[in-house]
Parts: structure tokens; C-alpha cells; sequence
């Protein structure tokens, strides 16, 4: 699946996957992957035209697997019933209010994104996010991996003379998470702070693992909508990503 159709990976991996003559469905726009599920007779799940950033389609591209899903009895109906559910729960403005006060306090900071092993995808779309959204560096890792590697990093901050105030480590927790991963975050935090950098839970809620997914997914939207406006930038473009593919097409 490609939001626009025409990123190159999906293109490479619809090569691949025809050449081994696996069954397919394509999801996009448009664009290049729509022609060639046209000429090569692949199914082809047309979401609306793109009116929004790629980023922010998650949840088109989302309800459009689950329905290729159900479709082919791989999961069961039952499952639109609760995604419709949780979008009626999940109130944006909310997350918008949330949002709009967490990016007031990381900003002029790189945030740290720690998320428990299971939600590490979301650790990464909050990265994405701010990458994209708000143009900053932004740094994703998982619980207990870096526990073995990252952690040794900020006990050389000071000597190396890096400005402590300047990083922010959000921990994106789930309060029912194994007791011992919660107390790894616990530790991590005072090693963390000892070294006089600022760490912060962040609760992930919902009362199934759809809630939680989604709305974590869109805190992190809205952080990084309201970081971009901190900064007093357009949230929408994304310049050196449309220069890297201008000169790759050169090719």
C-alpha cells in the first residue's frame, strides 16, 4: 500500500510480489501503483484523493486493510463494528488539548520516544510525526531493548557537553504493561534524571488495544501539529523528502 501511489518501496515490493506470483490487493490514491494493479489486473482499493498529508491517512489506509481483511474471512465482521466504536470514543479535541500542552514543554527540546516493546511502531509514528510535522530531530526506541544499549548513552551527556535541557524523553507507558517492564521505566527514568535530563510518562489508554493504538497515534498527531506552530512553521510540507525524490527520479 502507498498513500500516493507512488512510493518507491511499494513499487519495488509489488514487483517482487508479482514476480513470485503471490496473491495481491493494492490500497492508494492513485499514481503509479494504480496503473500497474490496472495492467497486471490487481485488485485495487481506491481510498478518497489525496487532500491530506500521508501521514495523517492512517486511519483510510487502516480501515481499508481491515475491510480487505474481512473481506477474505481472515478476520471476522466483527471487527468494523469496533473500529467504528472506538473513532465514535476517541473525542479529538481532547488529544488536541493534550497535544497542544505537550508541545508547549518539549519545545525547543529533541524528545526521546520510549514505548514498551508491543507499541514500538508507535514510538516510531510519533518520530515520523514530529520529523515530518514539526521538522526536528527526534529519537524512537523500545523497552527492554535499550535498556542494553541507549540508556549507557546519557551518562556521558555533561562531559560531552551537551545541553541536558535540550533533550526531553517522553515514555509512552501502559499502566497494565508486565510489572517488570514497568519497573524498567521506573529505573530508567531516575538514571535518566540523574543526569539532569527531563523524562516524562506519558499514559497510553483505551480499554482494548485498538484504543490504545489510536489514541496514542493521534496525541502524537496533535503534538506534533502544535510543536510545527510553536515554531511558527507550515506543518504540511515536506521539502527535503519531495527534493530527495525529485533527484532520485533524475536517475
Amino acid at each position: 500500500h502507498s498513500y500516493s501511489g507512488n512510493t518507491e518501496e511499494t513499487l519495488s515490493a509489488f514487483s517482487e510480489a508479482l514476480n513470485r506470483k503471490l496473491p495481491m490487493v493494492a490500497i492508494s490514491t492513485g499514481g503509479k501503483l494504480e496503473k500497474l494493479s490496472k495492467k497486471y489486473d490487481v485488485p485495487l482499493v481506491k481510498i478518497p484523493p489525496p487532500l491530506i498529508p500521508p501521514r495523517l491517512a492512517l486511519g483510510e489506509m487502516f480501515a481499508a486493510l481491515v475491510q480487505i481483511l474481512v473481506n477474505h474471512n481472515i478476520l471476522g465482521p466483527e471487527i468494523c463494528e469496533e473500529l467504528l466504536k472506538v473513532g465514535a470514543d476517541l473525542k479529538s479535541e481532547k488529544f488536541e488539548n493534550q497535544g497542544k500542552k505537550l508541545a508547549k514543554r518539549i519545545f525547543q527540546k529533541i524528545p526521546v520516544i520510549y514505548t514498551p516493546k508491543q507499541f514500538r511502531e508507535i514510538g516510531l509514528i510519533w518520530k515520523n510525526s514530529l520529523n515530518e510535522t514539526a521538522k526536528i530531530l527526534a529519537i524512537a526506541n523500545y523497552f527492554p531493548e535499550l535498556n542494553h544499549n541507549e540508556t549507557v548513552g546519557f551518562w556521558r551527556i555533561n562531559e560531552m557537553q551537551i545541553e541536558n535541557e535540550k533533550i526531553s524523553v517522553l515514555i509512552l507507558r501502559d499502566p497494565k504493561e508486565h510489572p517488570r517492564i514497568l519497573k524498567q521505566m521506573a529505573i530508567t527514568k531516575e538514571i535518566i534524571e540523574k543526569e539532569g535530563v527531563r523524562v516524562e510518562f506519558i499514559e497510553i489508554l483505551g480499554k482494548n488495544m485498538l484504543e490504545k493504538i489510536f489514541s496514542t497515534v493521534i496525541l502524537g498527531f496533535w503534538t506534533a501539529y502544535w510543536l510545527a506552530l510553536e515554531y511558527k512553521i507550515d506543518p504540511t510540507p515536506i521539502k527535503a523528502i519531495e527534493e530527495l525524490k525529485r533527484e532520485l527520479a533524475k536517475e
